[in-house]
């Protein structure tokens, strides 16, 4: 053999070679990420090549699947009042990666889970039945909370204090998740996901924004487990106005003509006194409020229930006169409205804070749970039962005669924090408006505790208020919990 074939057979040969290497690294290596890769086609002909189970409200389905009667995709996602649900549920479309319920539970919702393959299914190698999702959402909770924010921007949340099931979930403007369930649905979704409203985010958990003066239970919470004052009518230390430290700028109240100077906690509360909290922050040091407001949730980056939350923060590393407006919900604070109704949910319980949960149970096709949130509900003290009953006490001194009237119900103990939180540099834009509430039925004990978060509602600015704009829609929830 004359050099010239030799060469050329040795070029060929590693060529060869490399082919193999290469088909062997895509193989072994690069296939499962291939296969995962969301622009894949294969992966959503096989998703919807079988219906899939189902998200369920108070024993009805609220998803479904319908044949598609053409295309390569077999079956197409439906939703049943898709606006009402949509913080819910989320949505499951080919063109896009899934969200909430529907992206969590995605492997029990296709059949793909394993602790759904029977003994049969692996022996005939047929596709396992998928599982259901039953939620702990209750329908006319939901239905009042959609219906009393109507066209306002905005969240809320209704919490069994005792349980910890979520019995509403509601952030408008909302969407119908059925409108971008097709293969062809893209550019709906995309005017959605470029809408200024930003109607495909979910504002009850992932918007967190400054909570303002319902912030101010948690800095009452922690002066009075701390022992900086032994009652909530015990007069404080608090001049009014109130010069930040280090600076000449005064803290001032809403209402001028209020009781604020060395008001009680009560009294601070009911009429919503910035100088009092202002002063009791910085009185209690930035790191006793952060560790309670901990306590409460602020800066978990792991709160799920089970579809993940935005971290609600307490800040660290502040001047004095950062922490005085802390102590009013303000500086850098923020909280979701999931994160102020557990505030409010564990004052009511007690001072207990069980885990809330928006799923009761994950099922296979038969029923049998695989997963059961009820029952591994975990429960914390965050303050002691004689802190929780004061405060109790002065939330519904607030409802009764002070800043949250508009959340009274007949027949029932209500008790509330209003709060206006300051928009935009120099408060230049509309103020969010706050209402963290529970109530407690007078005959039959039933109990709720409830977040509501109005950001825009159109009104004028001198009309914006938790009490005229969140308190109404808190009420309603209230009401709605308790008749059921």
């Amino acid at each position: 053999m004359n050099k010239t074939i030799r060469r050329a057979s040795v070029f060929s040969l590693l060529l060869v070679l490399s082919l193999l290497v290469r088909a062997t690294w895509v193989q072994f290596y690069d296939g499962q990420a291939l296969a995962d890769d969301s622009k894949n086609r294969r992966n959503a002909i096989a998703l919807y090549a079988n219906p899939l189970g189902n998200i369920i409200v108070a024993g009805e389905s609220v998803t479904g699947s319908k044949e598609t009667g053409s295309g390569d995709l077999k079956y197409q996602r439906t939703y049943t009042d898709g606006e009402l649900y949509a913080a819910v549920t989320g949505y499951s479309t080919p063109l896009f990666a899934p969200t909430q319920l529907e992206g969590i539970y995605k492997d029990v919702l296709d059949g793909s889970d394993s602790r759904l393959t029977t003994v049969m299914d692996t022996v005939t190698n047929e596709h396992a039945a998928p599982g259901n999702v039953i939620t702990t959402i209750d329908p006319d909770v939901q239905k009042a909370a959609y219906a009393a924010l109507g066209d306002k921007k905005g969240a809320a949340v209704a919490i069994d204090p005792k349980t910890g099931r979520i019995l509403a979930m509601v952030s408008t403007p909302s969407y119908d998740p059925s409108t971008i369930t097709g293969a062809s649905d893209g550019d709906i979704w995309t005017k959605l996901n470029k809408d200024p409203d930003k109607p495909l985010v979910n504002r009850a958990i992932r918007q967190p924004l400054p909570p303002g003066s319902t912030f101010k239970l948690v800095v009452a919470a922690a002066a009075l487990e701390d022992g900086l004052y032994g009652s909530v009518d015990d007069r404080t230390d608090s001049p009014d106005p109130y010069t930040l430290p280090g600076t000449i700028r005064e803290l001032t109240n809403e209402n001028p003509n209020a009781p604020c100077e060395n008001a009680t906690i009560r009294v601070a509360l009911q009429y919503s006194c910035n100088n009092v909290f202002g002063k009791m922050a910085v009185d209690l040091g930035q790191d006793k409020v952060r560790a309670m407001a901990e306590k409460f949730g602020f800066n978990d980056d792991e709160q799920d229930v089970p579809v993940r939350a935005y971290t609600s923060v307490y800040p660290s590393d502040m001047e004095e006169s950062e922490t005085a407006l802390t102590g009013i919900g303000q500086f850098d604070v923020t909280a979701t409205p999931l994160q102020m109704a557990m505030v409010s949910a564990a004052i009511a319980n007690g001072g207990k804070l069980v885990s809330p949960h928006m799923v009761s149970q994950v099922t296979n096709s038969d029923g049998d749970a695989l997963e059961d949130y009820d029952s591994e509900a975990s429960t914390k003290e965050i303050v002691s039962s004689e802190t929780a009953e004061q405060l109790q006490s002065a939330m519904q001194t607030v409802v009764s005669d002070g800043t949250g009237t508009n959340a009274q119900i007949a027949g029932a103990t209500v008790g509330g924090k209003t709060g206006t939180a300051q928009h935009g540099e120099n408060n230049s834009q509309t103020p969010y408006a706050w209402f963290t509430s529970y109530a407690r039925s007078d005959s039959s004990g039933k109990e709720v505790a409830v977040t509501v978060l109005v950001e825009q509602s159109g009104a004028a600015r001198s009309e914006v208020s938790g009490n005229g704009l969140a308190a109404p829609v808190a009420r309603a929830m209230m009401s709605a919990a308790l008749a059921g």
